[in-house]
């Protein structure tokens, strides 16, 4: 980064978020491909639309106090980061993982501004969670969590306010729990909350939208470049929703998906992974990756999950988790012919990984424009919410399939507007950045 307004702003970032590497990482990430927009946009400089947009509106931390199956009371803590609510009410997921504090939180609703403002859709940027870890918890323990964390976090949020969803640790059950903490504490039926339930203002395709709609990214972004997903190698991490339907729709594409993972392990097959044998396994029995390997023999389990990445493959889709990809692993994976990286986990390569897929001439689909399937389908499940509609799975897969097609479009021509071509990173901070920051504008000093 050569800007001198630039580098400044981001050591006042540095300053005032020390110790918070993930949020400092995404920041600089998007500071550096802004510096084509500075030299064109001064009036945006001058409006201090970038030392806003860095800063959160409003952050929340809480205590979430639970008693166990034991009689024992339990203290978590909770998070709520509405970022950035210029073109909509904040939007974004609630993660419960150990590994949660607040700055992965803001990294994750810095990230939710431009995401969001990719879709179209009306949807600020924000996101929110807890150090609390579901795993090993009985569903009763779970639930206890949640209304608790509900409680107090229902004072912050409403359908035209602030509008969560599931991330990490969050799935139906978790939803489900704090939907009907909420519904009693408000007395209200509202949408609230995205990926509900079916039978309670749900979305049809909601569960599929983050992996399909990165291999709808995915696959507009071959396309441009004169491949495709047919009779291609894929390699992808992790086993939950994103992987499991980014395998599903991969495979309908042509491709064959050879490796997944878990947080122990991962496995391996040349034949490609039974899809059908994941989903018992992850959705029905909740069961660890390596169990795939008793009923397959063709396949091999590897414990720890960075040697995935050395499986020869035609293209890699980290749907794991932030920093998955070093840039050893990256390196890896050009040597052995992988030469296209899309993201379906919230910033799963370093930034030494993604200078190497570009010094390889790797396509590289950015976590904030090829995982956006999910909030965008969490924006229609909005949208069906406030017209008492339900759309048929078909209806919400082409909006979003259409979604997914104009965030492509926009990355590729932000990305040649500002001399970049090709670089879908540098276009999808670009196109999401004007939108919200043309929006903080008009709206003054806000």
């Amino acid at each position: 980064m050569k800007n001198a307004y630039l580098i400044e702003l981001l050591e006042t970032v540095k300053k005032r978020n020390a110790g918070e590497p993930e949020f400092i990482q995404a920041v600089t990430e998007v500071l550096e491909t802004l510096e084509p927009v500075v030299e064109k946009r001064p009036d945006l400089v001058e409006a201090g639309v970038f030392e806003r947009i860095v800063e959160p509106e409003r952050q929340i931390i809480f205590r979430v106090p639970w008693v166990d199956d034991t009689g024992k009371v339990r203290v978590n803590r909770g998070f709520r980061i509405q970022f950035n609510s210029a073109i909509g009410p904040y939007k974004g997921g609630i993660r419960l993982h150990p590994s949660v504090y607040i700055g992965v939180i803001k990294f994750l609703g810095f990230e939710q501004i431009f995401k969001n403002s990719l879709t179209t859709l009306p949807m600020g940027g924000g996101k929110g969670g807890s150090d609390f870890d579901p795993k090993g918890k009985s569903d009763a323990e779970v639930m206890r969590f949640c209304q608790s964390f509900m409680t107090e976090l229902s004072k912050h949020i409403g359908a035209d306010c602030d509008v969560p969803a599931g991330d990490i640790g969050t799935g139906a059950r978790e939803i489900g729990f704090m939907f009907g903490q909420y519904k009693r504490l408000r007395n209200e039926f509202t949408g609230v909350l995205t990926g509900k339930g079916l039978t309670y203002g749900g979305s049809l395709a909601r569960t599929q939208a983050t992996g399909y709609g990165l291999c709808y990214f995915t696959d507009e972004m071959l396309k441009a470049n004169g491949k495709s997903f047919e009779g291609k190698k894929v390699v992808i991490s992790g086993s939950g929703n994103v992987a499991i339907y980014a395998n599903e729709k991969a495979t309908e594409l042509g491709a064959t998906v050879i490796a997944m993972s878990d947080s122990n392990g991962y496995i391996y097959d040349e034949n490609g992974i039974d899809l059908a044998a994941i989903k018992q396994l992850k959705e029905v029995e909740r069961k660890r990756i390596k169990e795939y390997v008793k009923d397959h023999p063709t396949a091999t389990y590897t414990e720890g999950c960075s040697g995935i990445w050395s499986i020869p493959c035609d293209i890699a889709l980290p749907c794991a988790t932030q920093n998955e990809i070093d840039g050893e692993s990256a390196k890896k994976l050009a040597a052995n012919g992988c030469f296209c990286v899309s993201e379906g986990a919230n910033m799963p390569s370093t930034p030494e990984a993604i200078e190497v897929y570009f010094a390889n001439g790797m396509l590289y689909g950015p976590a904030k424009a090829a995982n956006a399937g999910g909030v965008a389908t969490s924006g229609l499940e909005m949208s069906q919410n406030s017209q008492r509609l339900a759309w048929t799975f078909e209806e919400v897969d082409a909006k979003l399939k259409g979604i997914m097609q104009n965030i492509f479009a926009s990355c590729d021509a932000a990305a040649k507007e500002f001399g970049m071509p090709g670089n879908y990173m540098a276009g999808a901070n670009i196109a999401g950045f004007l939108k919200v920051a043309e929006a903080m504008k008009a709206q003054g000093c806000v």
